[in-house]
């Protein structure tokens, strides 16, 4: 229902509960438009209050806002952010121990939370989306929502369902945030939900205190440059900075060499344990830690105003990922260095990501049989239950690719989704059963007896067995697990659940389409030239001789940014042209075919699909793909023996050999 506020009103709680003088650009009309019951999609640079525009609104709505979050660390420097102010909001995700959640529910159930932040991953659990429909939501708020978009840098497939997850919820408004986006990824978000064009906030791109250098640099010198630039630089020498680097053991290469030349550094990437990572953040947001030199698992959600220089030590992904992480530098508005030490040496690992995630035709094929052989027919419905880990092990599909494949299945009218359940349920008694049933009536003491009647024990937790609880019609499992929910937030039982297993309909006629697995593998190639296409348009842009800071506003659609910026590398004379590639020289035919040998032999009765020549070229460019994670394939020693070369250039060279 739309909200009457005025100017004043808007200006007095902005100073009241934020602290804030005035709006930045672009906030005050993305509330106005919330606040009178208008969609929005808000496209504003990082660091320049995004955040602000839901936290506010969320204050002058009746009921709940519901944040879509991409990451954990963002949502808990959001969290740190709203409890300093005042705001009650909280979180649901994997971080929560005991009665935590019980707890969270039922404040968020008694209207003492304005703010919820969840990941997209959240909705697929049926306890919380029990929940959530049972309680009014007046907003959703997407995070980071090019992500929804395929033609996005950062598309997560579990984002495409948020608009039916919006219109079974009956949420009456949506706000979409975001950084980054081309003219074509804005019109896709802003078509999917229904948002029109003259409700599309976007300020300028152009950041005036951003200094971009993009220098070019042989691999053998890049350790002494970045050292000499870090010791010289008096910016650089006396302000926090991030190190960007492809691999996780450049980066603690790197990190080591800085290190010997006194400089305050550490490496952080995905292979540290959580409260590895958790430490090194910590320590670099408080100031402990000086240079963080880190793959791109580290930056998104980081809200450190003072970072002064960010160095791509490696080339970044896409001309959308190099925007997002110079983004992160000089949010206190004061003169920040961007650097890239450029060259083409490592090209071939960045294509190498995109080719690595691109199912094979065979794989696909086997998931479309492994659906028909799966499939339980009814005289009502064709039923197929799937469990993601299991599935890409057995179909040699990564999660995300197969994430995507599901998508692309649904969007095709093969598969509809049903539900998701959990496929275990562990109960903890934590009263006397006898106990626990005699505060009840009679009819629900009964129905409690049947569940626990279901319930296998084995000293301190059961397991419940809803294949034997359901044969009883009459029983509703939505109920079951109310009963169960009720039970745990009573502090009568402790409940734990695992194995989410999702639930689809099948439509058999489409499945049997004899294109279908063509069309699928076809859809990836696209996805696999547009990524390859991405990483060209960064070269191109690098060597193109035009200001940065103007080449990157009209690449996000924005045309009000300065032609020549006066403060980047181009704009002081210093246009470049990247170094290829030093020649890499390859193993000798004879041991590439008896490395092959050698993984079909190892591989033999152990996989159910034959060896392909992606398989090989794989296996060779030293990628990890399911089949050679459980198989320890990575202990054969041809793995990895051509991962200096591109992708490309292996499948050439392999191809001339035979390989199948």
């Amino acid at each position: 229902m739309p909200n009457t506020v005025t100017s004043n009103s808007l200006q007095n709680s902005l100073k009241q509960v934020f602290g804030f003088d005035k709006f930045r650009q672009g906030q005050e009309q993305t509330i106005n438009q919330l606040l009178v019951g208008q969609s929005t999609l808000s496209i504003f640079p990082t660091g320049s209050g995004k955040s602000l525009c839901y936290q506010f609104t969320a204050l002058h709505l009746p009921y709940l806002t519901l944040v879509v979050s991409p990451l954990l660390a963002l949502m808990k420097d959001q969290l740190e952010f709203l409890e300093s102010k005042g705001i009650a909001a909280a979180s649901i995700d994997s971080t929560l121990k005991g009665n935590q959640t019980q707890e969270t529910m039922a404040a968020i159930k008694n209207g003492k939370i304005k703010i919820l932040m969840v990941s997209v991953e959240r909705f697929k659990n049926e306890r919380f989306r029990q929940f959530i429909q049972s309680i009014p939501v007046s907003m959703l708020v997407i995070d980071e929502a090019h992500c929804i978009s395929e033609w996005g840098h950062n598309f997560r497939p579990d984002y495409l369902k948020l608009p039916s997850y919006r219109q079974s919820l009956s949420i009456p408004l949506t706000l979409l945030l975001t950084a980054t986006a081309t003219k074509k990824v804005k019109s896709d978000m802003a078509e999917k939900f229904a948002i029109e064009e003259k409700h599309i906030v976007q300020t300028g791109f152009y950041r005036h205190n951003l200094d971009i250098s993009v220098l070019s640099v042989n691999s053998s010198n890049k350790n002494h440059f970045l050292t000499q630039q870090l010791l010289n630089n008096t910016t650089l020498q006396n302000g926090s900075g991030i190190v960007y680097v492809t691999l996780q053991r450049t980066a603690e290469q790197v990190a080591n060499y800085l290190q010997q030349a006194d400089i305050n550094a550490y490496a952080y990437h995905a292979g540290y344990d959580n409260d590895t990572r958790s430490q090194i953040q910590a320590d670099f947001m408080s100031g402990n830690i000086q240079i963080i030199v880190a793959t791109i698992a580290f930056g998104m959600g980081i809200d450190k105003s003072d970072i002064r220089f960010v160095v791509h030590y490696d080339l970044p992904k896409s001309i959308e990922n190099y925007s997002q992480e110079i983004g992160r530098a000089g949010r206190d508005g004061k003169l920040s260095h961007c650097i890239t030490l450029a060259n083409l040496d490592g090209i071939h690992t960045i294509e190498n990501f995109v080719y690595g995630d691109t199912p094979e035709l065979s794989s696909i094929e086997y998931l479309l049989e492994k659906i028909k052989l799966e499939t339980q027919t009814t005289q009502f419905e064709h039923k197929w239950e799937l469990q993601l880990l299991p599935l890409s092990n057995a179909s040699n599909i990564k999660q995300l690719p197969l994430k995507t494949l599901l998508v692309q299945l649904e969007l095709a009218g093969v598969i509809k989704p049903m539900f998701s359940y959990f496929a275990d349920f562990k109960i903890k008694l934590l009263q006397p059963l006898d106990q626990i049933l005699a505060l009840y009536n009679e009819e629900r003491r009964n129905f409690l007896t049947v569940i626990f009647k279901a319930t296998s024990f084995k000293k301190v937790w059961g397991s419940l067995n809803f294949d034997t609880l359901l044969k009883d019609k009459s029983i509703d499992r939505n109920r079951v697990i109310a009963a169960l929910e009720y039970l745990h937030e009573k502090q009568l039982i402790v409940l734990e659940t695992s194995r989410i297993t999702d639930v689809f309909n099948i439509n058999l006629a489409v499945l049997n389409e004899p294109l279908l697995a063509k069309n699928l593998y076809d859809y990836f190639i696209g996805s696999e030239n547009k990524e390859i296409k991405r990483i060209e348009s960064l070269i191109k842009f690098f060597q193109q001789g035009i200001c940065f800071n103007s080449a990157l506003s009209r690449y996000f659609d924005d045309y009000k940014s300065p032609e020549s910026c006066g403060h980047c590398s181009v704009c002081r004379g210093d246009i470049i042209t990247l170094q290829q590639p030093k020649l890499v020289s390859w193993p000798s035919d004879e041991a590439l075919v008896e490395n092959g040998k050698a993984l079909g032999r190892h591989l033999e009765n152990k996989i159910n699909m034959p060896l392909t020549l992606e398989s090989y070229c794989r296996f060779f460019a030293g990628m990890t793909v399911p089949i050679f994670g459980r198989n320890k394939v990575k202990q054969l020693s041809g793995f990895g023996s051509c991962e200096q070369h591109r992708y490309q250039s292996i499948r050439d060279k392999l191809s001339n050999l035979g390989f199948a």
